[in-house]
């Protein structure tokens, strides 16, 4: 009997998206945040605590794209045209960010610079809300034919995809802020400790709502939540998601935390997650094909998971290093480079 790769893949592919989403939702919410920074240093400075590591962030998204087209073939046909337009949006943010990055640094006159730092903040602002479409259409689910999208170019332009992509602009606010809590010290601090409580009500109140919402969009969401059994066995996952915001809450309001507000900030992500997973197990195209039926021959499986088990160790190590020596507060007298 063949061993069944289908579940390593899929871990892989979890693993994957959870640290993108984690590593860099909290430079896009730096992103989101940069306007209203107290002052032009402030500014620089938001930028100097996410440049090192910003471009390795996005690893995890070129791993899960590309581990999505080789162990899922299946589901990369109809996923790729079904969310054709956020993903482009995505990607034009994405690359909007990263030349503003570089830019902004060099620019010796005003102008240049303004210019540049608004394609910062539009770029974040542009990546992180493309997200959110990405993941309310994607619980939602697609209209699905013979294996292949049926729907149009336009069935992504759903209220439920709207409401989480302005959900994913507040909770990578809330990572952004909380991270700049952690990075920075003085004026800028003070101003985004009051950031993350302002973002940290508002990605509650779009917890909720999606929450309320999405058991609705599909009668075996609401089944997984709401039958007899199940809602016992997953009411903790909402409680501990409350208890991490009155945890985030509190650290908040003392000067002395730095560090709990940005871990409780990640716990949050971490839960919603989870939830996400329980939702629409053993999906992955919902509410349609499931992992098994979406993945590609076990030959093919098998190859890959060669070259990825190897390469996974590395992505691991780089990222943890990179961390680690651009550990501590960023100052003025710090460079990009």
């Amino acid at each position: 009997m063949a061993l069944d790769l289908v579940p390593v893949w899929a871990t892989i592919m979890a693993l994957a998206v959870f640290m993108y989403v984690l590593l860099d939702g909290f430079d896009l919410g730096v992103g989101i945040l940069y306007p209203l920074a107290p002052s032009t240093d402030a500014r620089t400075l938001m930028m100097t605590s996410v440049a090192p590591v910003w471009d390795g962030n996005e690893t995890w998204l070129v791993m899960g794209g590309a581990g999505l087209f080789a162990a899922f073939p299946v589901a990369f046909a109809i996923l790729m045209p079904a969310l054709y337009f956020p993903i482009l949006l995505l990607l034009l943010g994405l690359i909007f960010r990263g030349v503003a990055f570089e830019f902004r640094m060099k620019a010796r006159r005003s102008r240049s610079r303004t210019g540049w730092s608004a394609a910062f903040f539009f770029g974040s602002l542009v990546a992180a809300f493309a997200q959110g479409l990405i993941l309310g259409n994607y619980i939602h689910g697609f209209e699905v034919a013979d294996a292949r999208y049926a729907g149009t170019s336009w069935d992504w332009m759903k209220p439920f995809a709207l409401i989480t992509g302005l959900g994913v602009i507040a909770g990578y606010a809330l990572l952004g802020a909380t991270w700049l809590v952690l990075k920075t010290e003085g004026e800028l601090q003070v101003w985004a400790r009051r950031m993350s409580l302002i973002a940290l009500w508002a990605t509650a109140a779009f917890i909720v709502a999606v929450s309320a919402y999405s058991p609705f969009v599909h009668e075996r969401v609401y089944e997984r939540w709401f039958t007899a059994i199940n809602w016992l066995w997953l009411a903790p996952l909402p409680l501990a998601t409350a208890a991490l915001f009155a945890l985030a809450h509190r650290a908040l309001k003392r000067a002395r935390s730095q560090v709990g507000p940005f871990l409780a900030a990640l716990g949050i992500f971490a839960l919603c997650y989870l939830g996400l997973g329980i939702s629409l197990f053993p999906y992955v195209v919902p509410h349609v094909l499931t992992l098994h039926e979406a993945a590609a021959v076990p030959q093919a499986q098998a190859f890959l998971l060669i070259g990825t088990l190897l390469l996974l160790p590395v992505i691991l190590g780089y990222t943890g290093w990179s961390y680690w020596v651009f550990r501590g507060k960023v100052t003025q007298a710090l460079g990009y480079h």
